[in-house]
């Protein structure tokens, strides 16, 4: 679905669709409860048509930098600005599908709160399920889809509305790795034909490797940027190749480090 993001984009470079400046959380409960801080201090940029991952050990605020930028969470300090006239589109860790309508009718619904217009909707989203390979589908309910046809829907409804920038958090996770290594081939292939923007938020090394263009590695909580990684290996990637994996080994080092009390 598309959200929009404030403040805008005003000193942003021509090509940065997406820059955080000094973001920072802190959660508090109850009264008389001690806060807690997830983000300290976080700072990045995307550029148009780049496939950055944001890595990290569980608990580190990754998903918190998602819902912040998403739109969902209004209660931070720093910035989250976008580039002039860039569109948002979110994949979450669930599908999210609204049970009571179709397939197709999830990607319309989408449809009706973005900036496409009306008369493309049908169109687009019928172009969109055959893509995913979900045209067969498009009239059944969610709960008669396996769980990968189901993320496959989800990310059928967010490029359908068309976003500049999209947002992924963790959305194979639940996956199993048969279903999870296809999809991330589904993805960098549409990402190919369309290079949009994506932030995909996870905590699989690997994933991070064969997906991004670069990695931005996250510290323990109170969640810091550590370390940026350039993901040099030429595309398109195996995701069965050596290089690969000795590279998603180096990077699993440098994210336990991340994750070490030291490291904060």
């Amino acid at each position: 679905m598309a959200v929009p993001l404030a403040p805008g984009g005003a000193g942003l470079a021509v090509d940065t669709v997406l820059s955080v400046r000094r973001l920072g959380k802190t959660y508090r409960s109850r009264a008389g409860a001690r806060p807690v801080p997830a983000l300290d201090g976080v700072s990045f940029s995307v550029a148009g048509g780049e496939f950055v991952c944001l890595l990290g050990p569980s608990g580190c605020g990754k998903s918190t930098v998602l819902n912040i930028l998403a739109g969902l969470d209004r209660a931070f300090t720093g910035e989250a600005g976008l580039g002039p006239g860039v569109r948002i589109g979110v994949v979450f860790q669930s599908p999210r599908l609204l049970p009571w309508l179709t397939v197709r009718q999830n990607l319309l619904f989408a449809l009706e709160t973005s900036a496409v217009p009306r008369a493309e909707w049908e169109v687009r989203a019928d172009d969109w399920l055959q893509r995913v390979g979900l045209g067969p589908f498009a009239h059944v309910h969610p709960h008669e889809l396996s769980g990968g046809m189901q993320h496959r829907a989800a990310v059928a409804r967010a490029f359908a509305v068309d976003p500049d920038l999209l947002l992924m958090d963790e959305p194979f996770t639940g996956l199993d790795e048969f279903t999870a290594r296809a999809m991330r081939r589904e993805l960098l292939q549409l990402w190919r034909e369309t290079r949009r923007s994506v932030l995909f938020v996870t905590h699989n090394c690997f994933e991070a490797c064969y997906l991004a263009d670069r990695i931005l590695v996250m510290s323990a909580g109170p969640g810091r940027i550590r370390d940026e990684i350039v993901v040099d290996l030429p595309r398109p990637r195996d995701d069965e190749s050596p290089e690969l994996f000795e590279r998603s080994v180096a990077v699993t080092r440098t994210v336990l480090a991340a994750a070490s009390p030291r490291a904060v």
